[in-house]
């Protein structure tokens, strides 16, 4: 019996920008006509870089299929989609243009709602001129600002419109419309609304439009550096190689090198493609693509990575792999993929938007044909003051603030604190995150190697040993040799003069000093010289155990002792691992090195789970793993090669020593290079989406209950109106709660201290925890400091302190 395998069917991965977005709604209306696409498989929009992935079946749908179907969500696929250094550049440039636009927008904006401010609510600013209450004064200034600053919102409302769907767009546009053209009817024909007490309350779309303007700004600053990581991953590529063609080397263009091809390299040089070497030895600084921190050696018959920086020796080695197939290509094509596969967070204003609008709305057109049809005379001018009131009190003031103020003030703090947070989203998806995965050097530990052992064989002083090594290594720019020389200089040790320095490739460094020859290296290289190192195996492997690269010296023909070199770990690594499972999350660390070596740094940081023996190109396949499992995971890094798995993460969290590219890619960086940082940023989310939780608890509540009573739902039974005036003031009101509010984050401070750190003292008065650097007021009280939020909780206590002392 023979059995037929289906055979796989071929897809087609494509990939281009999408312009026009501005929120979750709008990526969900461009996936949903993609998907809708005869031929397309998936469809998955990201809001941060503005691009689409999609992936089609054979004989799938052309590009200006796609393109259409875009544009029949509303937005636009321009006409170049290669993702070029040129497209990159013109890209950043647009970019920068917006930039500019918006913030010349909410400075202007600023400027003109200011005067309005103070013009239409005179009660609370008596001292005003009186001159700005001038109603057609007050129109002059609010209709630039409602129909300039603001026009991309009208502008969005209408292309929705035509698309017969909803966003935020079509609350700011209805809302601040609304309650403009209703001003407008005032100050025309003030006496013909007067019987229904409406004022004009130009105040409500200029500022309304002002601070949603800035938020745009924000936004569009944030999504602003998403393609500078791929520009930097692909400025690691050489522009040329030197290629040895008929006995000859010759500098040709990177694109023209093919498999098989020989290539020097020189000393200082980068490598340009992947290959194995073929002649020489040198070691190869491949930190910018492994994150490792110690150069690799390399003689004939080992692997070379294009993008890697030859350090000191030249070799020529044979091309294994060129173009999109080198190892530096992937980590650039997995960087695309993860940032093109995020799943876009969708915001609760958004999700509810395209309900919520229709029903308002709706509710609004009844209210007026009810009133209209059986209100008391003058019905017509009930009727629209009734309805204006609806909209007005819909007005999506505090629905729109909830999350940006929240979120502006918790970013502001983080930043005070040394966490910088990219976007919204990460900060939102922080306080879900279920596992945290270190990477290992650079990031729990310090990235620099350091002598940590100077073990001297039996009859020999440790000094005398350091000495020695230092000796050998002393013209030697290897990191090992780096910290040997390094710590034997800070002791002040004298090191005799050397010289014949030979560099043996796998085995270690042969020196000739006045009394003998001094040897440096591995086991290998002692039994290849004849020297019995047998009484030093044990701590050897001690030593190797804990993590540690050991290295014997030996001098004149005999073993001297050991001296041992590691990555040690970042002192404040174990607290802030304790910390995060204190938070209920749980750690991981992921390493190239092996399972004995991983497991002991995560032995001395507290980390149970350990994934070792991880390749570069292979850490973001791990993260997604984890996530396959259900969980939302956070990846912290710092080098190059940590970029794919930053992307890939849920959230990525670069170390603010790191690389760029790492920095670029991940969606929080952490200034101060600390780890407490991690601990801060997590605390810092899940305070931060509490405070939006209850703003928007109260956004939509407040609509809930006053709509209606705005509808006059209250007439019938007791004869109770709500004016425009009170839907505006509920409206000012809702805002200003959401903002006092999120307000409440400028007091967050995080439970990690930093070493020499004060520790938080607390206010016995109000109980609130205070900085005692920053106190307001302090008391002297019985020998012991005391130290208050502010002057009136000092005075409290200082007429009654025992009353406070005993709660």
């Amino acid at each position: 019996m023979t059995t037929h395998t289906k055979p796989t069917e071929p897809e087609v991965r494509l990939d281009f920008p999408v312009k026009g977005m501005h929120c979750a709604a709008c990526v969900g209306k461009v996936e949903r006509e993609l998907l809708g696409v005869p031929g397309v498989k998936t469809a998955a929009v990201n809001l941060a870089t503005e691009r689409a992935t999609v992936r089609l079946g054979a004989g799938g749908p052309s590009l200006e299929v796609l393109r259409r179907a875009v544009a029949a969500a509303g937005y636009a696929v321009p006409v170049d989609i290669a993702a070029t250094p040129e497209a990159a550049d013109r890209e950043q440039a647009e970019r920068a243009r917006e930039n500019r636009r918006l913030r010349l927008k909410f400075v202007a904006g600023a400027a003109l709602s200011l005067p309005v401010l103070l013009g239409s609510m005179h009660e609370v600013f008596p001292w005003a001129p009186h001159w700005l209450r001038n109603p057609f004064l007050l129109w002059a200034l609010t209709t630039p600002v409602q129909f300039w600053v603001g026009w991309q919102f009208h502008a969005g409302f209408l292309t929705e419109l035509r698309h017969r769907s909803a966003s935020m767009n079509t609350l700011v546009s209805v809302g601040t419309n609304a309650a403009y053209f209703f001003s407008v009817a005032v100050t025309l024909w003030p006496g013909v609304f007067s019987a229904t007490g409406a004022m004009p309350y130009y105040e409500a779309s200029a500022l309304l439009m002002t601070f949603l303007v800035l938020g745009r700004m924000l936004e569009a600053r944030a999504r602003g550096g998403t393609s500078e990581a791929i520009r930097r991953l692909i400025a690691l590529t050489p522009k040329t190689a030197c290629v040895v063609r008929v006995g000859k080397e010759e500098d040709v263009p990177i694109g023209l090198v093919l498999v098989g091809d020989l290539l020097r390299v020189r000393p200082g040089e980068r490598v340009a493609v992947d290959g194995q070497v073929v002649e020489g030895a040198s070691t190869v600084d491949e930190s910018m693509l492994t994150g490792e921190s110690l150069p690799v050696e390399k003689r004939p018959g080992t692997t070379v990575v294009g993008g890697s920086v030859n350090r000191t020796g030249g070799f020529t080695f044979r091309a294994t792999r060129v173009g999109s197939e080198t190892v530096l290509a992937q980590i650039i094509r997995l960087v695309e993929e993860a940032q093109g596969s995020k799943a876009p967070i969708q915001r609760m204003a958004d999700r509810v938007a395209s309900v919520f609008v229709p029903v308002v709305l709706a509710i609004a057109a009844l209210t007026f044909g009810v009133w209209w049809a059986w209100g008391p005379e003058p019905s017509f001018f009930y009727a629209l003051a009734n309805a204006v009131g609806v909209l007005v009190i819909a007005c999506p003031c505090a629905m729109g603030l909830a999350t940006p103020t929240a979120i502006m003030v918790g970013t502001g703090k983080g930043a005070e604190l040394g966490v910088l947070v990219k976007s919204a989203g990460a900060l939102e998806l922080l306080h879900r995150v279920g596992i945290v995965v270190f990477d290992k050097t650079g990031t729990l530990t310090v990235g620099k190697p350091v002598v940590t052992d100077v073990v001297p064989a039996p009859g020999f002083e440790a000094d005398g040993l350091l000495a020695l090594a230092a000796a050998a290594e002393q013209g030697s720019e290897h990191p090992l040799g780096e910290a040997i020389v390094t710590l034997a200089k800070a002791r002040g040790l004298a090191l005799p003069p050397v010289s014949e320095f030979q560099a043996v490739p796998g085995q270690g460094v042969d020196a000739l000093a006045p009394d003998g020859r001094i040897l440096l290296g591995n086991a290998r290289m002692m039994q290849a010289r004849g020297l019995d190192v047998a009484g030093l195996d044990p701590r050897a492997r001690r030593l190797a155990a804990e993590g540690k690269s050991v290295v014997y010296v030996a001098f004149a023909g005999e073993a001297h002792g050991l001296v041992a070199v590691a990555d040690v770990l970042k002192p404040e690594a174990p607290a802030a691992v304790a910390a995060l499972k204190a938070l209920g999350i749980e750690v991981a660390m992921l390493t190239g090195d092996t399972g004995l070596t991983g497991e002991a740094i995560a032995r001395q940081a507290g980390i149970d789970r350990v994934l070792a023996e991880v390749l570069p190109e292979q850490k973001a396949a791990e993260i997604k793993r984890l996530q396959e499992e259900g969980r939302l995971v956070a990846m912290v890094g710092d080098g190059i090669n940590d970029a794919p798995a930053l992307a890939q993460a849920d959230v990525g969290i670069a170390m603010g020593s790191g690389t760029d590219v790492a920095i670029e890619a991940a969606d929080v960086t952490l200034m101060r290079g600390n780890l407490h940082g991690v601990v801060t940023a997590v605390e810092l989310s899940r305070r931060t989406i509490r405070i939006i939780k209850e703003n928007l608890g109260w956004a939509f509540g407040y609509n809930i209950v006053l709509v209606p009573v705005a509808a006059g739902a209250l007439y019938p039974l007791w004869g109770v109106l709500l004016s425009p005036i009170l839907a505006g003031l509920a409206m000012a009101l809702s805002s200003v709660s959401v903002v006092a509010n999120s307000l409440r984050l400028k007091r967050f401070h995080t439970t990690q201290r930093e070493e020499g750190e004060p520790a938080m003292a607390k206010d016995p008065v109000c109980s609130m925890d205070v900085d005692p650097k920053k106190a307001a007021a302090q008391s002297n009280y019985k020998g012991h400091m005391i130290y208050f939020c502010a002057v009136g909780c000092k005075q409290k206590f200082d007429a009654d302190p025992e009353k406070y002392l005993s709660k």
